[in-house]
């Protein structure tokens, strides 16, 4: 709540709070000024409200993709020796795959997605022969 700073100087000034005078004997009335709401249409609010919620759920389903994807995942046997780079295209992939999925296909917003160049991209494309209709 917000006072109006007129009133809250002629509060002050009298003392009110000191002598024990109620605030209806201040000479000038306090005025109490309510918080104003936006004025937004109701359907706006819940057309938000829906599209936050749809943001969210897709959020999740894709938090669980990764989930399953990371559980089905070899573990890696350190002392029986691993394949460095096959470890890096497989994870690669991953991270292409879900990025073009993101963007329906697009490689050039998947490329902003990753950080990398559109040429970089295309390029592990053609290279891990990630198949391109099963993204969009």
């Amino acid at each position: 709540m917000n006072l109006d700073p007129a009133a809250l100087a002629a509060l002050i000034e009298s003392n009110s709070l000191r002598d024990g005078r109620s605030l209806s004997k201040v000479s000038e009335p306090v005025r109490l000024k309510l918080a104003e709401r936006p004025a937004r249409d109701r359907i706006q609010r819940v057309v938000e409200l829906a599209d936050a919620l749809l943001a969210e759920a897709e959020a999740l389903a894709r938090d669980r993709d990764f989930t399953e994807e990371a559980t089905r995942l070899k573990p890696l046997d350190i002392l029986g020796g691993i394949d460095f780079y096959d470890e890096v295209q497989r994870f690669e992939t991953h991270l292409i795959k879900m990025a073009l999925a993101e963007t329906g296909g697009n490689q050039s917003r998947a490329a902003k997605l990753l950080g990398i160049k559109a040429t970089t991209l295309n390029s592990k494309i053609k290279l891990f022969k990630i198949e391109l209709n099963a993204q969009e």
